[in-house]
């Protein structure tokens, strides 16, 4: 993985959020990669119930202060930094005092899902893009993790597919159970179609289920990462109808060859570490 550029996005990170196996592998994947000679940028939420003060988060002045416009709406993006505690890794947060400053990460107390998460999803998944940009960090693997991060392949394939930052980059979604029943908002699909992007990209958000999300976000990596051993069959069979490379489930005390191999022979099409 020497030199090999990763970016992570994922919806939940360790030690920010709560353990999970998203979270964790969230965590334990560019600690990997930063171990054997790689770059890694990691990008998530910056939500409500992530203390600030704990983790040391600060505002980057030089990144934050532009618009996104969301379903015709101007919304300032705020980004913040932290360092994960005993390693050499940065996280960035996507903020926005509309969307992340709830003290909750998708729905509330009684369970019930934010009417936003849809446009929570869009303004997050602009943001990281925008966010690379300005770094000027031009990615060889986009490796996504989460519901919340599902539209971060559809907007760099369809949105900024012309952007030469992202020319050469592959993506990789990995799958979880990490959930929400019911759906969001209905009109979801008009604030993505805003955005100029054609309706047969996002034919599955007619109705915006949790599979209708991660299989918008299957359709448009070049590999997936099954990150549990349990998982929906429906998206499972998604990526095996699309013939993408797919690496099956691996436990976090085995997955670093398994991932660093997959990286590069299957997504990257090199030679085996």
């Amino acid at each position: 993985m020497n030199d090999k550029r990763i970016l992570y996005v994922s919806s939940e990170v360790i030690p920010y959020l709560p353990e999970n196996e998203m979270s964790t592998m969230s965590f334990e994947a560019p600690k990997m990669v930063n171990s054997l000679g790689g770059q890694t940028r990691i990008f998530m939420p910056r939500f409500g119930n992530i203390n600030e003060r704990r983790h040391q988060l600060h505002e980057v002045i030089r990144l934050s202060g532009m618009n996104l416009v969301i379903n015709d709406l101007d919304m300032p993006l705020i980004i913040k930094v932290a360092s994960i505690p005993k390693e050499r890794m940065q996280v960035y947060f996507i903020d926005n005092e509309d969307y992340f400053k709830r003290k909750a990460t998708y729905s509330d107390e009684d369970g019930v899902l934010f009417e936003d998460n849809d446009e929570r999803a869009i303004f997050f998944a602009k943001g990281v893009i925008e966010t690379v940009k300005k770094l000027n960090w031009s990615p060889d693997i986009i490796h996504v993790n989460g519901w919340l991060s599902a539209l971060v392949p559809l907007y760099l394939k369809n949105y900024y597919g012309n952007e030469p930052l992202f020319k050469e980059a592959k993506i990789v979604t990995s799958i979880y159970n990490q959930r929400f029943d019911g759906t969001l908002d209905q009109d979801m699909i008009k604030k993505v179609l805003f955005d100029g992007i054609e309706d047969e990209a996002v034919d599955e958000l007619k109705n915006p289920t949790f599979e209708a999300l991660m299989k918008t976000a299957i359709r448009n990596s070049d590999a997936v990462i099954l990150g549990e051993e349990e998982l929906s069959e429906e998206l499972v069979k998604c990526a095996e109808d699309l013939n993408l490379p797919t690496l099956a489930y691996v436990s976090k005390e085995e997955f670093s060859n398994a991932y660093q191999n997959f990286y590069l022979t299957k997504v990257l099409n090199e030679e085996e570490a």
